[in-house]
C-alpha cells in the first residue's frame, strides 16, 4: 500500500521542482505501479493542475504532456495516423481501458519499465523529452540517465517522415509483453526497438533491414518467468519479420 505522509499540490512547475528536491518527496503520475508496492513517501507531489493533460500538434510535433493518460494518447487520431496505428498497437494491450485512463505518459516514460511497450514505441521515434531544467533531450539520451530530481514536462514526438510498426507477443492477452518490437523505415534507413528482453528497451539501426535481425540478437536477454533469453532472441527475429512484412520492405522476413 502507498502511505503519503503530505500531498502538495503546486501551483507552477518551479515550486513543483523545489518541492521534489527533497530526498523523501516523489511525483505522482497515475500512480498505477506506483501504489502496488508498501511504502511511505514524504510528499506525494500531484502535477494535475500544471496543464501537462493535453496533447498539442503544429507543423513539427506532436507535444504530449506529462499528465496525458495513455488512454488519451492511445484515441488521439493525428498521432495514431502518423504513426499508421504503431502507438495505438503498443497500448492497446496494457491491462486494461480502466487502467490505460489513469496511467500517464509521464510515469511510464519517467520509469523507464523494463516491460513497457509505449516506451519500446516511442523509442523506434524521432522521439524527444522536455525536462524542467535539462531541457529538450533525444529520447535514446534520457533512457540511458539515472532517474534523478528533474521533473518530465512533455514527451515530444517529432513529425519526421518514417513508416512505423510494432509487434509484440504475451502469453495471454493483458500479461506483460514476453517480448515488444518496433520498426521504423525511413529515408536515412531503419531504426529497430527490442522491449522487454526482459530490460529496458534497447535500439538498433541499420541501412539494411536483412541487418537488423542480426543486430538485435546480439542485445542482452535474460530469463524470467515468461520465457527464456533464446526463447527471446529467436522470438525477435520472427517481430522484426513482422514489422517488415507490415512495412512491405523487400529482404528476408
Amino acid at each position: 500500500m502507498l502511505h503519503l505522509r503530505e500531498y502538495a499540490r503546486p501551483s507552477d512547475l518551479e515550486e513543483a521542482w523545489t518541492l521534489n528536491q527533497k530526498k523523501t518527496s516523489r511525483i505522482l503520475g497515475g500512480t498505477c505501479w506506483l501504489r502496488l508496492g508498501e511504502r511511505t513517501i514524504g510528499t506525494g507531489i500531484d502535477l494535475s493542475g500544471l496543464g501537462l493533460d493535453q496533447i498539442t500538434e503544429d507543423e513539427e510535433a506532436f507535444q504530449i504532456g506529462a499528465m496525458v493518460t495513455l488512454r488519451q494518447l492511445e484515441l488521439h487520431p493525428g498521432v495514431q495516423a502518423w504513426t499508421q496505428g504503431a502507438v495505438r498497437e503498443s497500448l492497446r494491450h496494457i491491462v486494461g481501458v480502466q487502467f490505460r485512463n489513469c496511467a500517464t505518459v509521464g510515469g511510464t516514460v519517467w520509469g523507464r519499465f523494463g516491460f513497457s511497450d509505449p516506451l519500446t514505441c516511442l523509442l523506434a521515434l524521432d522521439t524527444q523529452v522536455k525536462l524542467y531544467r535539462g531541457g529538450v533531450i533525444p529520447l535514446t539520451e534520457f533512457i540511458q540517465r539515472a532517474p534523478d530530481k528533474d521533473i518530465l514536462e512533455a514527451v515530444i514526438l517529432r513529425k519526421t517522415r518514417w513508416r512505423t510498426a510494432y509487434q509484440s507477443f504475451r502469453n495471454t492477452e493483458t500479461d506483460f509483453p514476453v517480448l515488444a518490437v518496433c520498426v521504423s523505415a525511413g529515408a536515412d534507413g531503419f531504426r529497430c526497438a527490442v522491449g522487454a528482453r526482459p530490460g529496458r528497451a534497447a535500439l538498433v539501426t541499420s541501412a539494411d533491414p536483412a541487418a537488423l535481425k542480426v543486430l538485435a540478437a546480439d542485445l542482452p536477454y535474460g530469463d524470467n518467468s515468461r520465457a527464456s533469453a533464446a526463447y527471446r532472441r529467436y522470438l525477435s527475429g520472427v517481430l522484426i519479420g513482422r514489422c517488415l512484412k507490415k512495412l512491405e520492405v523487400d529482404g528476408p522476413c
